[in-house]
């Protein structure tokens, strides 16, 4: 067994084991997950940077031999400027002083081996097992954590447990049950669900990948440490360039923050000359970040609690802001938008005529980012978390 680097909240930075979060500020009903110090990048070249959690392999809370299936270096692509300008009468892209809108591009993360962002996550996370010494790893999920799980784990040679619900599209529950995992259909809420997993994780002592316990700080700390790569992969591609924004689908937040300590990194070592602003992009049937930053009292903010519905965007929702999203929004002076279905289908829509296919949850940053870009002279980007390829199938 390896050692692996001390734990550390966030919040109250109390020293912490173990990956159901801040025991202390949990008694409080705040949510906080802990982890492990942040990366020197001094001497890093930043243009040499090979891309994905292990081209930075000093990066990582992580000792020994990586588990990868190529992850990373996702493409960025440019979207076109919206032709559509009902409400203002314009049709040509340009805002109404007549210089033209800002730039909108899209991190699309589909392009990882499984589908989704959760690749850079389980890719540390697996890892992460291994040199824990563990034969059985776990994750419960709507789908594609769920799938990436089961792909790593196949990788090192490890079992995987997946406690998913009926929900779950089937071109998802089709990829899971193919990568060879277990995939336990917990009937129930999300709750119920996770609750489940955390009694596995008690008398199996299997290694946990996800979020399980309430209220839920976030997944597993480690792993987490694998989306700082999304933030090192943009500062490399545009690099002399001012990225003013970064819009990031938001549960609970554990790429936001990842992309957050990544950007923080990178600002600290001198690699970046500032950190651009983060953005939590969510549907307005659940918003907690919305709901939570509306105001103005960042004890209040913490606190928030909300009746979450759902929404077509099936994979996010939350009752409660995670903590380490709100940090990461307080840092880079970010902020977060919901917005309804309708115009999430629409967006949706909108990014298929432009030949891109991403599953609803995705939409919601790019939809966002697009707002945002009204701004002449604006450069956002919008992680594109996950293919819309799976929900096609069945």
């Amino acid at each position: 067994m390896i050692s692996r680097p001390p734990l550390h909240c966030l919040r109250c930075a109390r020293a912490a084991e173990g990956f159901a979060g801040c025991r202390t500020c949990a008694a409080e009903g705040i949510g906080v997950n802990t982890m492990p110090p942040l990366a020197d990048l001094a001497g890093v070249d930043l243009a040499a940077y090979p891309g994905g959690p292990w081209g930075l392999p000093q990066a990582l809370p992580v000792s020994g031999a990586p588990v990868t299936l190529g992850e990373g270096n996702t493409p960025c692509v440019r979207l076109r400027t919206d032709p559509d300008r009902a409400e203002d009468g314009r049709s040509d892209g340009r805002a109404q002083d007549g210089r033209p809108d800002g730039e909108v591009w899209l991190k699309y993360e589909g392009g990882n081996p499984t589908g989704s962002h959760k690749d850079r996550a389980m890719a540390v996370g697996v890892a992460a097992a291994v040199a824990a010494g563990a034969d059985t790893v776990v994750a419960a999920s709507s789908g594609n954590a769920g799938a990436a799980a089961a792909a790593y784990a196949a990788r090192a040679g490890l079992r995987c447990v997946v406690f998913t619900n009926e929900k779950v599209p089937a071109g998802l529950r089709a990829q899971i049950d193919a990568l060879g995992a277990e995939r336990r259909v917990h009937p129930g809420s999300t709750a119920d669900r996770n609750a489940a997993m955390a009694r596995a994780v008690e008398e199996h002592r299997w290694y946990p990948l996800t979020s399980y316990s309430s209220p839920s700080p976030g997944g597993n700390p480690y792993a987490n440490e694998g989306y700082k790569s999304v933030a090192y992969e943009l500062a490399r591609d545009f690099a002399g360039r001012r990225l003013d924004a970064v819009v990031v689908p938001t549960s609970r937040a554990d790429l936001l923050a990842g992309i957050g300590r990544g950007f923080r990194e990178l600002a600290a070592a001198g690699l970046i000359d500032r950190e651009p602003r983060l953005v939590a992009a969510e549907p307005s049937a659940a918003a907690p970040f919305t709901a939570a930053l509306r105001r103005t009292d960042r004890t209040d903010q913490e606190r928030t609690r909300i009746a979450a519905r759902p929404t077509v965007a099936f994979s996010l929702g939350e009752e409660r802001p995670c903590w380490q999203g709100l940090d990461a929004l307080w840092r880079s002076a970010g902020t977060a938008v919901a917005l309804d279905d309708e115009t999430i289908t629409a967006e949706t829509r909108r990014l298929a005529a432009e030949g891109l296919t991403l599953e609803p949850s995705s939409a919601v940053g790019s939809a966002v980012a697009r707002e945002f870009a009204r701004t002449p002279g604006t450069l956002v980007v919008a992680i594109g978390t996950a293919t819309g390829l799976k929900g096609l199938a069945g």
